[in-house]
């Protein structure tokens, strides 16, 4: 395809043809235990090749979505580059994506581009994924590390530089925390993550945390890492680091996750469960067809996680061309049914609350 190269040339890492049209085998990175089997039903098939890209964040679940369809759907290709939301966002506005996965729904500067890319239509924010995002550390002899948002406020602004901190010892008495220092890891990209994560702690500490709410990591308080492959690297080999990435990735890399304090005041083990809590209280903010989100994160739901991000799927409620707009609604049908659902928590994500998946299908389902 013409625009293959072009989107090769955003760095990320391409769910392939190859992989598409086979269902055989498992990808190594996605952890599931259960999820290889064909979707079951009926699928209106359609049959082409088209561009995709954005979100690490709902990576592993875009691949697997991507092997069971077309094993059902012979002639299927779907290519996925994992090149970060912003970029996904970018790829989309300028033709070179069919739809783009993103974990923040699309911000005002950015809905002009999209519009003229749907050829005056409107472009949609679906959610697909519950992402929850995990704390994340690097701390032999510390498990079960319990945080407030003061306390990661503090760490990532640099305020608390060492392990054994006051604010840190007082969360978790009896704890060994070493006298080393903190080695905070943020994401060096354009990142979705980055901006749920952000205004996560600006909404729960604002008196600590003073930056806006941005894709791109807003100070230099500690090293950088491109994309979720590398945070979830840079933590698994370096000891006394802490950062933040999507659930899947900590759980496919055996990482350490925080408890996390939520506006109940309980320090909360992130599971799929206690994610989905965290966004059933999310009130719907799109108008129409839109189903973009706004995430209570400091909701006071027993057993709630706090941290918690939707991945969305950008797309266009027209306007695309009759074959991409086929697949699209044809691939995005699937993903948000019953079948399409079920697989995500053994990937390490959360399905979706019932009361936005049934927006989510009924957006679809408008698609022309």
């Amino acid at each position: 395809m013409k625009n293959g190269s072009r989107l090769a040339a955003l760095g990320g890492v391409v769910v392939a043809g190859a992989l598409a049209l086979s269902a055989c085998g498992s990808d190594d990175n996605t952890g599931a235990s259960g999820s290889s089997a064909a979707p079951a039903g009926n699928i209106d098939c359609a049959k082409a090749t088209v561009n995709a890209a954005g979100s690490s964040a709902q990576k592993n679940a875009i691949e697997e979505w991507t092997k069971l369809y077309a094993s059902k759907c012979a002639g299927a290709n779907l290519n996925y580059t994992a090149s970060g939301s912003g970029a996904g966002i970018q790829a989309f506005s300028s033709g070179q994506a069919s739809f783009a996965g993103s974990d923040s729904a699309l911000k005002p500067e950015e809905v002009g581009a999209a519009k003229t890319r749907c050829q005056g239509n409107t472009p949609l924010n679906l959610p697909m994924v519950v992402g929850p995002v995990a704390v994340i550390y690097n701390l032999q002899g510390v498990d079960g590390l319990k945080v407030s948002p003061e306390t990661l406020a503090g760490i990532f602004s640099g305020k608390i530089k060492n392990w054994n901190d006051p604010a840190i010892a007082k969360e978790n008495a009896g704890a060994k925390l070493p006298s080393s220092p903190i080695k905070p890891v943020y994401r060096s990209d354009e990142s979705g993550t980055t901006d749920n994560f952000t205004k996560y702690l600006s909404k729960t500490a604002p008196k600590l945390w003073t930056w806006e709410p941005a894709k791109k990591w807003p100070n230099g308080t500690g090293q950088g890492a491109a994309k979720s492959d590398g945070v979830s690297g840079q933590v698994k080999n370096t000891a006394g680091t802490i950062s933040y990435v999507e659930y899947s990735y900590a759980k496919n890399n055996n990482l350490q996750t925080a408890l996390v304090k939520n506006g109940a005041g309980e320090y909360t083990e992130l599971t799929p469960e206690s994610a989905s809590k965290g966004v059933a209280g999310a009130k719907v903010e799109g108008t129409g067809n839109d189903v973009a989100l706004k995430i209570d994160y400091g909701t006071k739901e027993a057993g709630a996680y706090p941290i918690v991000l939707v991945t969305y799927e950008i797309v266009c409620e027209k306007g695309l061309p009759a074959e991409q707009g086929k697949f699209v609604k044809s691939f995005l049908t699937y993903t948000s049914s019953a079948d399409g659902q079920k697989i995500l928590t053994d990937l390490g994500y959360a399905p979706l609350p019932e009361s936005v998946l049934t927006k989510v299908q009924a957006s679809v389902k408008a698609l022309s």
